[in-house]
């Protein structure tokens, strides 16, 4: 059975910063891309950051470059999201996700884990 299993969510303050994890279970991931989306209350889910096989190209939402980094471990299964100078509007539930079905752009995903709740305080 696969699993994406997040890590790494909480309360922040603004301007603080997080470190998302997830690690995956059940299959290897390395030579897929990986990446993190997010549903905020009343809000669509959007993409966050996705990731290459081998971390060489990279996707970010407008709302997000040059706040957040995406990175990934092979050898762990893993992939990671570093974001900064977080904003009220950055809180939702962030999901980690592997192979996407199409445009990085799109939340559109094989697998997707259960996600992990992000709160940035006022």
């Amino acid at each position: 059975q696969v699993r994406l299993q997040e890590s790494g969510g909480g309360l922040v303050q603004t301007g603080g910063s997080l470190r998302l994890s997830c690690e995956a279970s059940g299959r290897s991931f390395a030579l897929y891309p990986m990446g993190w989306f997010r549903q905020a209350p009343g809000k669509a889910r959007e993409n966050v950051a996705v990731i290459s096989w081998n971390s060489g190209d990279t996707y970010y939402a407008d709302d997000v470059k040059g706040r957040a980094t995406i990175s990934r471990d092979n050898g762990k299964n893993a992939v990671y999201l570093e974001m900064d100078r977080l904003k009220p509007e950055d809180t939702g539930i962030y999901y980690c996700a592997a192979q996407p079905k199409g445009g990085w752009n799109k939340v559109a995903f094989e697998y997707e884990g259960q996600g992990t709740q992000v709160t940035v305080a006022s």
